[in-house]
């Protein structure tokens, strides 16, 4: 997990980003220091950054986490993450934002195909895969979504929303031509979510009760499969050619 980077790679991020932050702007005019390594060190710090912060608010929630927490566990100066992100809020905004765009690129799996078996297979399977890649993300998002979704009204308006009435559409084109039984569209994208989001978000739950620290990697791509399974029979998903 991303809070459970080695310390020296903190140290040396945090090296990095005391040298060039007080002199970001003047890195772009330096011989042998061209914009785009400017660019790339604000990247890197940010997502280091980012990473540090996402794991703080997993355990603490938006209210508990603060920017002198989150700076302590990145190997930094406060006022280093100060620099990059001015205010809490700022920070847990972009850690939001960057969940919506991982889980947004794996939701185009949606289009990729005509034939549903494929299409919400595929996008079952990658929610699952960053259920198992990235669960403090989805922890983050979830405890949000659980206290109220206040900080997250616009993503969810402006970008959840309109991805889900697209695909609202497609699934009612799929029921038409008998690809899908008949359902209610939105059920089976809160059902899919729910079902994937689960080994993030109660990862404890089941390590607990499978009796084991955390499923092996062959384990947890038979338990994708046997998920990917379920939801299709679930849906009558059925192929074109069929």
């Amino acid at each position: 997990m991303r809070d459970e980077e080695p310390t020296t790679r903190a140290a040396s991020l945090a090296t990095r980003a005391s040298a060039s932050a007080p002199r970001d702007t003047d890195a772009a005019h330096k011989p042998g220091q061209p914009g785009r390594r400017k660019a790339s060190i604000r990247a890197s710090n940010e997502s280091h950054l980012i990473a540090c912060a996402e794991s703080v608010f997993a355990e603490r929630g938006f209210e508990g986490a603060s920017t002198a927490l989150i700076a302590e566990r990145a190997g930094l100066p406060k006022a280093n993450l100060h620099y990059y992100f001015p205010t809490k809020l700022a920070l847990y905004w972009r850690v939001l934002d960057d969940v919506f765009e991982e889980w947004n690129a794996a939701a185009n799996l949606f289009d990729a195909s005509d034939d549903p078996v494929a299409a919400i297979g595929g996008y079952v399977r990658a929610k699952m895969a960053l259920s198992r890649r990235r669960p403090l993300g989805s922890k983050v998002w979830a405890n949000e979504i659980i206290s109220g979704a206040t900080h997250m009204q616009g993503i969810l308006l402006e970008r959840v929303k309109p991805w889900m009435d697209t695909r609202v559409k497609l699934i009612e084109r799929w029921i038409d031509k008998g690809l899908l039984a008949p359902m209610d569209p939105p059920t089976l994208l809160f059902m899919i979510w729910a079902t994937t989001q689960h080994y993030a978000d109660f990862d404890a739950q089941i390590r607990a009760l499978a009796g084991r620290r955390a499923l092996s990697a062959k384990r947890f791509e038979a338990t994708t499969e046997e998920v990917v399974s379920m939801i299709l029979r679930a849906c009558g998903a059925r192929s074109p050619d069929r």
